[in-house]
């Protein structure tokens, strides 16, 4: 056990799949893992591991923001040896071209909190993610979505900006979307060794004020999980 996970060694495998929302993790393993069963209910952040056409992995609520998302991408990596880490979370779009449900495959995570200039001094770091997944993880979207976009995404500690034309600075600069968690995921893999990616479903849109249900969020985006579950499987 970890401080913030509740499971035993060995009950969680080497492939995690990371959403925000706890009760999307728990979605995830209903419906689309075989015998799975729960490691964690720690703080409410529900964790099962079972198998994806043969082969175990492991999904984990982390909470909403990169504080949050480290304190558990950490404890993964260094306490159960978890080797690929990838996020299926929901994210604001910033350009007007795409609509609700839409992929996105981050490539880079911009941001404007001060974890990593804190870790290196001051000096900007530009997290990335595994090329391996990354690649493979696009061809696998291709064949199922012709509704899939890859490039920089940006990380943002704030919720509710005092500017709420803040957004469009990063916009203006081909940025394609804005969550809360990437960036933090993306330090922490490469500096212990690990492969992470985020894929993302487009859950509302800042150009034009489109927004998803809550129950779109948590149960309606499909897609990006079975993406991550297939390429989780080729490990």
């Amino acid at each position: 056990m970890s401080i913030h996970i509740g499971a035993e060694p060995g009950q969680i495998a080497p492939t995690v799949l990371l959403p925000g929302d706890p009760l999307r993790a728990r979605f995830i393993a209903e419906t689309m893992l075989e015998d799975a069963s729960c490691f964690n209910e720690v703080r409410g952040m529900l964790g099962f591991t079972g198998q994806y056409e043969g082969k175990p992995v492991s999904v984990l609520g982390t909470g909403m923001g990169m504080p949050s998302h480290s304190i558990y991408v950490h404890e993964l990596i260094n306490d159960y040896g978890a080797k690929t880490l990838i996020r299926v979370g929901t994210c604001g779009a910033l350009q007007p071209d795409m609509q609700i449900g839409d992929v996105i495959l981050a490539m880079t995570a911009s941001t404007d909190s001060q974890m990593n200039k804190r870790h290196f001094g001051g000096l900007d770091f530009a997290p990335a993610a595994s090329f391996d997944l990354l690649r493979r993880a696009h061809d696998v979207a291709l064949s199922r979505s012709d509704r899939v976009h890859v490039g920089g995404i940006l990380s943002s500690d704030t919720f509710y900006d005092d500017d709420p034309d803040a957004w469009r600075l990063w916009a203006a600069s081909a940025v394609l979307a804005v969550e809360m968690e990437t960036s933090a995921l993306y330090s922490i893999a490469a500096r212990n060794g690990a492969e992470a990616l985020s894929l993302l479903s487009v859950s509302d849109n800042l150009t034009n004020k489109q927004v998803a249900t809550s129950e779109q969020r948590e149960r309606g985006f499909p897609l990006m999980a079975e993406i991550a579950l297939t390429i989780a499987h080729d490990r």
